[in-house]
């Protein structure tokens, strides 16, 4: 089970436990109008295969909506996974 996904603006990422110190992130930048923009994602390879990059994604979003963040996709990932949810639409920049 992993645990919900928190900003820290200290590292520029959005992080998100998955077990011991294992740590799902995905990293980003504010441009000047404040939108975040996602720049690479990584799920340590020790947990690929279980949904792990999803679930982060989905986090990510969520907070984004919960603070009224604007994302910008930049990432492969984060950008296929914007597509197939376009419910998420709200939160893009």
């Amino acid at each position: 089970m992993t645990a919900p996904v928190t900003l820290n603006q200290t590292r520029q990422r959005f992080e998100m436990p998955i077990e011991g110190d294992a740590m799902a992130i995905c990293d980003y930048r504010v441009d000047d109008g404040g939108a975040y923009h996602l720049l690479h994602a990584e799920v340590p390879p020790a947990f690929e295969g279980r949904g792990i990059g999803g679930a982060l994604a989905r986090g990510v979003f969520d907070l984004a909506r919960d603070q009224r963040l604007k994302l910008v996709p930049r990432c492969s990932f984060m950008v296929a996974w914007a597509k197939r949810h376009p419910d998420y639409a709200d939160v893009l920049a």
